[in-house]
């Protein structure tokens, strides 16, 4: 029994060590290292911690706030980087069965020609370089292999890619597009051409048109929500902000409300003292201006524009400038960049703001943002009364500086509370099954709603039409009218060879592109232009207005600089295009013999690091 029970304890202790060897399995620091198997090529559990933080640095790095894992991994950002890492690996290898890598001399090569190891002389630092590898956590042999499977991944990416070309008919085709002009002349027709009786609808002619056009006085579907709001202005007289405070807040703003005299500059700099008191000499006789002298130094006087600057931005130079009348130029005077002219061209009186005066701002200022803090401190009671059963009514009747509101919410709604995103994006996502919960506004307030009903898309009963249905009816009275001129006149002017009438003004365009852009014409105008055959009349209307045109001529593209450059950009884009296409495609074959095996708990484990 003795033995039994040692060898049975041994039996546990082994169980226990296998059992601690899984769990170091899916930790990071633990015993596996490998996070998925490309072919004979893997993926370490370091490389994709490492791409993961980098790809998680450089999103904060660009949207200016702390980005969770949970988040990245919402926005697919964690695929984005295992299937990159997948892909470099499905290369490494096929360059593993190809034979295919790059010697030491080329990776010396690629390595020295890196800014980030190179010291102030622009050589190679070994200093550096081992500082600039142990900052990212990398030892020189990790890197230095990264750095070969890279350099070799490139060159078998140059001669998968190398010579890829689209046929040059297709970017002519693109240039011939883009650049085609036309010439063309065109009456526009306006309100002040049609001339109509001034008789109001009466109401069966308002009702006919009503039930004819349904469509356009239909509402959409609408959210009937109720809802509470507390918002900072309302709890103001409930706070209290003492002097000390207000004084503080006062000196913190001081070059807010105490703004010095300052004048508006212009500081023209010179090689030396001579060059300066030369100028200025001649400015003094009249033998040249100021203007010139900014020309012959080969700048533009927004180069020299200091804009409006207080006496001590300009140092040594602040008094005799701040002396100087508007016009006047002052100098040689120092500066920072060597001796210079200053011409000064206006005066900006000194504005200063005494603490009583500024005092009803700063107390409102700082009442408000006080009382942001007192509704922080009241929301947890508020929330937990909604949880607990009590309704938006309720909370009105209870809660000082609640209050009760509602409205009819559509996706164009936008009246008070409905200004806000927030409100918007909380009463387009809320249905009926969901509890009030509360919500900050941009301003601080805080909010609750809830759905009380949707109402499906409906015709606006006529009464309360009555105002957009006679506006709608008048408005197309016109339009009839002015599509009748508009037909007159193209019949008129097909009578008569293509001649516009005399009493019309005729606007003519010539050798315009299809982005050209003209005012007050409708918005398809160039389109239908370019549709047209020479010679052709056509009438074009819209909101923005009706036009009779007329097509004059066809012109190629311009064979100037900007169509050459076009037509070299466009080649180089459909070559580049093309390259990528073909790269991709060979990538996938390259993954797909390769079959890629992932570890799910490995990459769990690294999940776990960033929590």
């Amino acid at each position: 029994m003795k033995n039994l029970s040692k060898t049975f304890v041994w039996i546990l202790m082994g169980l226990l060590f296998v059992g601690l060897a899984g769990f170091g399995a899916i930790n990071v620091s633990g015993t596996t290292r490998t996070l998925a198997t490309v072919g004979d090529a893997t993926v370490s559990v370091d490389d994709y911690a490492r791409a993961l933080q980098q790809e998680q640095r450089a999103i904060q790095a660009q949207s200016g706030r702390s980005i969770p894992l949970s988040q990245l991994i919402s926005m697919g950002v964690d695929r984005g980087v295992l299937s990159g890492l997948v892909a470099s690996a499905a290369l490494d290898n096929e360059l593993g069965e190809l034979g295919l890598s790059v010697g030491d001399e080329v990776l010396l090569k690629e390595i020295t020609q890196i800014s980030a190891f190179q010291g102030s002389d622009g050589s190679f630092s070994r200093d550096n370089y081992r500082f600039a590898l142990d900052n990212a956590g990398l030892s020189e042999a990790d890197f230095e292999e990264d750095m070969r499977s890279e350099t070799a991944r490139t060159l078998l990416q140059g001669a998968i890619t190398g010579g890829t070309r689209m046929p040059a008919v297709l970017g002519e085709t693109l240039t011939d597009y883009i650049g085609a002009r036309r010439s063309f002349a065109y009456v526009r027709l306006s309100e002040n051409d049609v001339i109509l009786t001034a008789v109001e609808p009466t109401e069966d002619e308002l009702k006919t048109f009503y039930e004819t056009h349904i469509e356009d006085f239909t509402l959409p579907e609408t959210k009937v929500i109720t809802y509470v709001a507390l918002r900072p202005d309302a709890l103001v007289d409930e706070v209290e902000v003492d002097e000390t405070a207000l004084r503080a807040l006062y000196e913190e703003r001081d070059a807010e409300f105490n703004v010095p005299e300052r004048r508006l500059v212009e500081q023209l700099v010179f090689p030396n003292e001579d060059a300066a008191a030369t100028a200025k000499a001649q400015l003094d006789v009249g033998g040249t201006t100021f203007e010139t002298l900014v020309e012959e130094r080969e700048l533009t006087l927004s180069d020299i524009d200091m804009g409006d600057v207080a006496i001590d931005t300009l140092g040594a130079a602040g008094e005799a400038v701040f002396a100087a009348e508007v016009g006047d130029v002052v100098g040689p005077l120092p500066s920072d960049f060597g001796p210079a002219l200053y011409r000064v061209n206006g005066v900006l009186e000194a504005n200063f703001t005494s603490f009583e005066d500024a005092l009803p701002t700063l107390r409102e200022e700082l009442a408000l943002d006080r009382a942001r803090r007192v509704i922080e401190t009241r929301s947890e009671g508020i929330d937990d009364a909604l949880a607990g059963g009590a309704t938006l009514e309720d909370l009105a009747k209870e809660e000082n500086g609640m209050v009760l509101g509602q409205l009819d919410w559509t996706a164009d709604t936008t009246d008070d509370i409905a200004a806000y995103d927030t409100f918007r994006n909380a009463a387009e996502a809320v249905t009926v099954e969901d509890f009030p919960a509360v919500d900050y506004l941009e301003d601080g307030s805080l909010f609750a709603l809830r759905l009380d009903e949707v109402l499906a898309p409906r015709p606006q009963p006529f009464e309360d039409a009555r105002t957009a249905v006679t506006e709608a009816f008048k408005g197309d009275r016109i339009a009839k009218a002015l599509a009748e001129q508009a037909d007159q006149i193209k019949a008129a002017t097909e009578a008569n060879d293509g001649q516009f009438p005399e009493d019309r003004e005729v606007v003519e365009q010539t050798g315009l592109t299809r982005t050209a852009y003209l005012d007050q014409t409708p918005v398809d105008l160039l389109n239908q232009v370019f549709e047209m055959e020479v010679g052709e009349v056509r009438v074009v209307s819209d909101a923005e207005g009706t036009v009779v045109v007329r097509l004059d001529e066809t012109l190629p593209p311009d064979d100037g600089n900007d169509m050459q450059f076009l037509t070299q950009a466009l080649n180089e884009q459909l070559n580049q295009s093309l390259s990528n296409e073909i790269f991709q495609i060979y990538l996938q074959a390259v993954q797909s013999r390769a079959r890629p095996q992932v570890n799910q708990q490995a990459v769990n484990s690294v999940h776990a690091t960033f929590q």
